[in-house]
């Protein structure tokens, strides 16, 4: 019960800040910083818990049926790497409510609403081990974000959300063709409709399937995550988003992509990612360059961020490709690191900018 306390916590304090927030800003404020702070407590007790109880494969799980006629159920599962991101989203859900309290002026309850229905899809990513569920939260991220760089952005920002909506919505629709693709060839192979991602993992595919389906999932990873020549959406939004946007993009938006790689592409397409490394590594080699020389031209600090972002991230989709247990236990540094730095990061240009009143 606690994973659905996760989810039911940000959303219902999203939606009491809404209309409070009208009309006590402050108030509405409190509300999402306090339901964040019990979010957190109750990711660091599952962590210490997990501790004293020693290791297992699963530290909390729920599962109840959804859609029964297809196989879908509402299967919600927390394991270490899941732990990790929900305890950062949490912490880094706080930070963007509290830099935003002097720099959000206009419909502040509306803006503490997306902000908590997007950490309420993200912690859902996170921990969602039902494939059509999974795909639920991952396009509920969109929306909130959406919202939230086209109403509080800057001058650009409807050209960003667009861009934004563009990309991220292609590679989704990919996704989900290629989830119901191997939940099809799960039924052909056993009978039986199921989007259970442990079921899924013994589904039989021939050569060609695999490596279709695997790249339908790594293109809507790669959108998020993002992998060069897929990132031209993200300078665009880092630019336009206000300061907690940009650190919840940076910090956690990015790190869904990262997670879908370890989570889902490795185990369920093995072959196909083994016959897929080289290009993926090639990609990430480019961007990690790519994006290191850009970063060195920007005259804007977000602008700036965002490049090192694509840089950084280059690390992850290479540990990924590079087949080996380390690299992947160091893609997992990386994340963290990335989620904790770049977060401060665009907090401390949010704040330069608004003492000085630029970011050149």
């Amino acid at each position: 019960m606690i994973l659905i306390a996760m989810l039911i916590i940000p959303i219902a304090a999203g939606l009491l800040a809404w209309p409070i927030g009208h009309y006590r800003p402050t108030l509405g404020r409190w509300i999402c910083l306090l339901a964040l702070l019990a979010n957190l407590c109750l990711s660091v007790s599952v962590w210490t818990q997990a501790g004293a109880a020693g290791a297992s494969t699963w530290l909390a799980q729920v599962s109840y049926a959804w859609i029964p006629q297809f196989g879908i159920r509402f299967t919600l599962a927390m394991d270490g790497m899941s732990l990790l991101l929900v305890v950062l989203t949490n912490f880094l859900g706080i930070m963007g409510v509290m830099c935003s309290w002097e720099s959000v002026k206009n419909r502040v309850g509306f803006f503490h609403f997306n902000i908590m229905w997007l950490i309420a899809a993200l912690i859902g990513v996170f921990v969602a081990m039902d494939m059509f569920l999974f795909y639920f939260f991952w396009e509920l991220m969109l929306v909130p974000l959406y919202l939230i760089i086209g109403i509080w952005g800057h001058e650009r920002r409807i050209y960003a959300t667009i861009k934004f909506f563009i990309f991220t919505q292609a590679g989704s629709l990919l996704l989900l063709v290629a989830i119901i693709a191997l939940a099809y060839l799960h039924r052909q192979a056993s009978g039986v409709w199921t989007f259970d991602y442990n079921d899924l993992l013994n589904t039989p595919l021939s050569r060609t399937a695999g490596m279709w389906l695997m790249l339908g999932f790594f293109a809507a990873f790669a959108v998020k995550l993002p992998a060069f020549g897929l990132h031209t959406w993200l300078p665009d939004a880092h630019t336009e988003a206000p300061t907690a946007g940009s650190v919840l993009l940076a910090g956690l938006v990015l790190k869904a992509g990262a997670y879908g790689m370890l989570r889902f592409l490795v185990p369920l397409f093995p072959d196909a990612v083994h016959e897929f490394a080289p290009i993926g590594m090639t990609l990430a080699v480019v961007g990690i360059v790519y994006g290191a020389v850009t970063a060195f031209g920007q005259r804007d600090l977000k602008r700036l961020v965002a490049y090192t972002s694509v840089s950084h991230m280059g690390f992850v989709l290479l540990a990924v490709f590079a087949w080996n247990t380390l690299a992947l236990q160091g893609a997992m540094i990386v994340i963290l690191a990335h989620g904790l730095t770049t977060g401060a990061m665009f907090i401390l240009v949010g704040a330069l900018q608004d003492r000085i009143g630029t970011r050149d």
